[in-house]
């Protein structure tokens, strides 16, 4: 049964938050606010087409006004979090329609001795490197040149659920670590991790060791129907950009048009957007996560959002009043804040619709309600998924 609208563009400015959640002091994360604080250490900041998509009504910003809804394009809200947990595959779940419930399992400790071993045996590995909770890029600073000399691999987590491996790209080979990450998902499955990430690297030494941007993300399958299903159930093409496959393990994705970064990302969507008229484009934009929060690079993080801002003209530009276009998040990832690891946050809820009437959408009770307004939608209907509250209604 087809829905009301033609298209529907999602957008995951991943680890964009925008204040901490009344559970934040749960997580060890009061006073996180990703978009406020990053304003405040930032005062260059300049976000004017956000501004005018409602971008002040999200949290505190000084140098990004609060435009008066008449005045912006698009409706503004916030979303919180039902799941246990901040990480990537949670977040993104919970969009498409699944609450997780019992908290992935994370190690802060480093993995059990007797599952690391299991895994080199089964993968004629001399040992491994690390196992402990590391930042990864001061992880290949430090353990870079002993991985080379002795093929070990480095393992190693964070406060999330992930059992991540850097390799050199080279020297180890990028297949192999592939392999090796396929090896690490089925154990994983065991101990109930949410991601495998290999994290390949290139350099001679430790001083220009550099990530590249061929990682790859092992997750577990959703255990629920995604948003992303029903939508081709009502046959209409599904289409992920960037690492949404991996996120899912393709369950709900039709088509996968893999991404470098930002950048390369927004090229990608346009492209995508040229190819795909009807149905639902599915993006994640990686580097806020990957290169500037975690790494708490401020000034990074601050001109990767004025590159997402300038290129929004190009997609307004794009759309008819058959599509809609939701910007949101999938977690925080306050470049200000201690540590290196997510925060506990809401995320934007940025809806537009060409000509509609901004109106406040107010703060959400779960990510899901993006789902089941996507869902209605394209399908007509307002409850296809378990959980979430649909706002289109307010959107026609």
């Amino acid at each position: 049964m087809p829905g009301p609208l033609k298209r529907a563009i999602l957008i995951v400015l991943d680890g964009v938050g925008c204040g901490e959640l009344p559970d934040a002091p749960k997580y060890g994360d009061p006073g996180s606010d990703t978009l406020g604080n990053l304003s405040r250490a930032y005062p260059a900041l300049r976000l004017p087409n956000l501004a005018r998509w409602g971008a002040g009504h999200l949290t505190n910003m000084p140098n990004v006004p609060r435009l008066p809804l008449d005045q912006c394009v698009a409706s503004v809200g916030r979303c919180g979090e039902l799941s246990n947990g901040k990480d990537t595959t949670s977040g993104h779940w919970e969009m498409a329609g699944g609450v997780v419930e019992t908290a992935f399992a994370t190690f802060p400790q480093g993995f059990p001795k007797e599952i690391v071993e299991r895994w080199c045996r089964e993968n004629n590995l001399p040992g491994v490197l690390g196992n402990c909770t590391a930042s990864g890029t001061e992880i290949i600073t430090k353990l870079g040149e002993e991985h080379m000399r002795t093929g070990k691999p480095i393992l190693y987590t964070s406060a999330d659920s992930v059992w991540q491996i850097a390799a050199h790209e080279e020297s180890f080979g990028l297949d192999r670590l592939n392999k090796i990450g396929e090896s690490a998902r089925r154990l994983c499955d065991e101990l109930q991790i949410s991601r495998v990430i290999t994290r390949p690297f290139v350099g001679k030494t430790a001083a220009d060791f550099k990530r590249t941007y061929h990682r790859h993300d092992y997750s577990q399958t959703p255990p629920f129907k995604t948003m992303m299903e029903y939508v081709l159930d009502a046959g209409l093409p599904s289409v992920g950009v960037g690492k949404i496959w991996n996120i899912f393990n393709g369950r709900g994705v039709q088509d996968s048009l893999e991404t470098e970064g930002n950048t390369d990302g927004l090229k990608t969507l346009e492209k995508a957007l040229s190819k795909y008229d009807r149905g639902l484009i599915f993006v994640n934009l990686i580097d806020f996560d990957m290169l500037y929060g975690h790494r708490r690079d401020v000034p990074g993080f601050a001109k990767a959002l004025e590159e997402f801002d300038a290129f929004l003209p190009v997609l307004e530009s794009r759309l008819s009043a058959d599509d809609l276009v939701v910007i949101s998040a999938d977690h925080g990832n306050d470049p200000t804040y201690r540590g290196t690891d997510h925060t506990r946050e809401y995320v934007p809820l940025l809806a537009y619709r060409k000509g509609a009437k901004a109106k406040a959408l107010g703060n959400r009770g779960t990510f899901a309600d993006i789902g089941q307004t996507i869902a209605h939608a394209l399908t007509g209907n307002a409850a296809t998924l378990g959980v979430g509250q649909s706002f289109l209604p307010e959107l026609l």
